[in-house]
């Protein structure tokens, strides 16, 4: 029994070294890490995206490039007391659904980090959305105008119409001609 306890304790206590050391990593990469974080990674046209890399060091900049989603460029710089750089770009509203690849590259040495961004037309902006407003200029015409105002008028109008309209077919059903 002792010659099997051994090796299971070895291998439990490289288990639990393997997970503090996991633990121990930064969430973003640490320093050096050679990825492009995209938060969010999943977005609809017309969202701002940050963008965050810790591969330039903490005191470096970098120059992002989002025009393979039409966004064109945009600058990441050290936030204030966080060690990864920053910078955000907004998805222009006419972009396709897909996923495209965003590049930033690191003023000093030229390092190049890539992220991968992913465009939906399902899901909601993270921004509040302004909605159309007046009326479609459709050619075709209406009685009804765009304003309560212009509403109310066409309503009174259909009403005289209609009760001019009953009052000649009453009229005309007693025989008093027109």
């Amino acid at each position: 029994m002792r010659r099997i306890a051994r090796p299971l304790s070895g291998t439990a206590l490289a288990v639990a070294v393997a997970a503090a050391a996991l633990a121990a990593a930064p969430a973003y990469g640490g320093e050096g890490s050679g990825r492009l974080e995209l938060s969010p990674a999943g977005v609809v046209p017309g969202d701002e995206v940050t963008a965050r890399t810790a591969a330039c060091g903490a005191n470096g900049t970098a120059a992002g490039d989002a025009s393979a989603v039409g966004a064109g460029s945009f600058s990441l710089a050290p936030g204030s007391g966080q060690p990864p750089l920053s910078g955000r770009f907004k998805v222009p509203p006419s972009a396709h659904p897909g996923t495209y690849e965003i590049v930033a590259t690191c003023a000093h040495g030229g390092r190049r980090v890539t992220g991968d961004l992913v465009v939906t037309l399902t899901g909601t902006l993270t921004e509040q959305s302004t909605y159309p407003r007046g009326s479609v200029k459709t050619g075709v015409g209406g009685a009804l105008g765009p304003g309560p105002e212009q509403t109310a008028a066409g309503v009174a109008a259909l009403a005289v119409a209609a009760a001019g309209g009953t009052w000649l077919l009453h009229r005309r059903a007693r025989g008093d001609g027109i």
